[in-house]
């Protein structure tokens, strides 16, 4: 692929430049000086810890052709000078790509907890309904049935678009995406058109970066915002919001679009009735635009049942028929690392989830409290180089909720994982706990302190295959852990 520079500086307003790049034709736009190759447009981006303008002269060495920073620079190729590169890049990434959002469906799913699991539900009712579809989110990023590894929640715009546009080359017609609140914060999902916004919910999480939760608030409300003022007779836009949180109201008044509701508590459009929460699986009567459709899945769990019900609504306004969604509703199994059982033969349930926030442990055990018919035990930690302040709460819940809990380490990155449990233990007022800081070693303590009936909660972690420990990334699965454990355990 090639462009004019000119044209993919269209609409950059206010830039200079000291050559004159009239004729120059361009292969492809990077921020990673290690990526550019001969023909490229390298955009310098100031880093929280590393500076894109200090590899200039490297970009150049590397083959690029014209530089686009915020300052002089002392290289022999043409350098466009602009106030901001981070507000440049989604442009001039959207240009190269040729806006490959206008021709997919691309629905954006945001919110504390959820995401995954509402976006993962979403995908498999547009695969039955026969849909070519594309999936960017915490876990992977997966075109068609190839999976890509992805570095964030929400990668850059750059990744976003060049992702975009392959998943248009490969016939892909609905895109589904986890946006996460330091996204939208930082502009990455500029230059994505998006069809269909959801929110979740909005409980304590992220306030290392957000100065307030009134700050988080408002990061997610851009999504909504972004979907623009222009209402298209071909291309409907609609904000779905869970009407039960009680940000709903602030995040209903900073869309133009249409608002679809769901919700249990409150009336809704998508409404959960009569239901019935089962150790294996819940039942529900869905309130519908078109009527009620008898839902029976083996998802558990109340907020299995809000993460249906905001699946069901974007999909039913992506053009998916109730019949074919009460289909995938009953089949599906859900996603690995969320509420998910590890099978045994000791009578033990061993289930393993991604709850890492007070809201998501909470709602995880109460759902355990509602079938457990014995004792139940939580290994549970905190990240670090993360929010410190719910690292109480975190502790507090889990002792409220379970007859045992094991505090111990998550992902401790540059912090001590000690002192990470020291903060989790601060103003507890609760003896049924322990601290065993090898996570291993705390899995191992729940499963061999277990009998049978009890249930035992691995949270925190839920899909993830490793564990930071200072810089190092080891190996380190929740589950495989588990697993192992339990077979050896079997044997003996």
């Amino acid at each position: 692929m090639m462009i004019n520079v000119t044209a993919l500086l269209k609409n950059v307003p206010n830039y200079t430049c000291n050559h004159n790049i009239d004729e120059i034709m361009i292969t492809s736009v990077e921020k990673d000086n290690r990526e550019v190759k001969k023909g490229s447009l390298f955009v310098c981006i100031k880093g929280f810890t590393v500076d894109g303008h200090d590899f200039a002269q490297s970009a150049v060495e590397n083959g690029a052709t014209v530089i686009v920073a915020e300052k002089e620079l002392d290289v022999d190729i043409p350098v466009v000078r602009v106030s901001n590169t981070d507000l440049v890049l989604p442009i001039l990434a959207n240009a190269f790509f040729q806006h490959p959002t206008q021709r997919l469906k691309l629905i954006g799913v945001t919110g504390t907890n959820g995401k995954t699991s509402v976006t993962h539900l979403i995908d498999e009712i547009c695969k039955k309904n026969q849909q070519q579809t594309g999936i960017i989110g915490t876990i992977e990023m997966r075109i068609n049935d190839q999976v890509y590894p992805v570095k964030n929640t929400t990668p850059d715009a750059l990744f976003l678009q060049k992702s975009f546009h392959q998943m248009v080359t490969e016939k892909v017609d609905t895109a589904i995406m986890e946006v996460s609140s330091h996204a939208l914060d930082q502009g990455r999902v500029h230059g994505s058109e998006f069809d269909i916004a959801v929110f979740t919910n909005l409980t304590q999480d992220h306030l290392d970066y957000h100065p307030t939760m009134n700050h988080y608030l408002f990061a997610k409300s851009l999504l909504f915002a972004q979907l623009g003022n222009h209402y298209e007779v071909d291309k409907n836009k609609y904000a779905i919001i869970n009407m039960d949180d009680k940000n709903s109201e602030f995040i209903i008044k900073a869309t133009a679009q249409p608002v679809v509701t769901y919700g249990i508590e409150m009336q809704a459009d998508f409404r959960a009735e009569n239901i019935v929460l089962r150790a294996n699986g819940v039942s529900f009567d869905m309130k519908t635009p078109e009527g009620i459709v008898k839902i029976n899945s083996k998802l558990m769990g109340l907020f299995s049942v809000y993460n249906m019900l905001a699946a069901s609504a974007a999909a039913f306004y992506s053009g998916v028929p109730l019949p074919l969604i009460q289909e995938v509703l009953a089949e599906t199994n859900g996603v690995n690392g969320r509420f998910q059982p590890i099978e045994n033969d000791l009578g033990i349930g061993v289930i393993v989830d991604y709850a890492h926030t007070p809201d998501s442990l909470q709602n995880v055990l109460t759902t355990i409290k509602s079938f457990s018919k014995a004792k139940i035990y939580v290994v549970v930690g905190c990240g670090g180089d993360r929010d410190r302040t719910k690292r109480p709460i975190m502790a507090s819940v889990a002792c409220q909720l379970a007859d045992q809990a094991i505090f111990t380490s998550d992902n401790p990155r540059s912090e001590d994982p000690l002192a990470i449990i020291k903060d989790m233990e601060k103003g507890l007022n609760a003896d049924n706990y322990q601290v065993v800081v090898d996570r291993e070693e705390a899995i191992k303590e729940a499963i061999h302190s277990a009998n049978e009936g009890d249930v035992i909660l691995i949270a925190g972690k839920g899909h993830e295959t490793y564990q930071i420990i200072g810089e190092e990334v080891l190996d380190f699965d929740d589950a495989e852990i588990a697993q192992r454990i339990l077979t050896n355990l079997t044997r003996g």
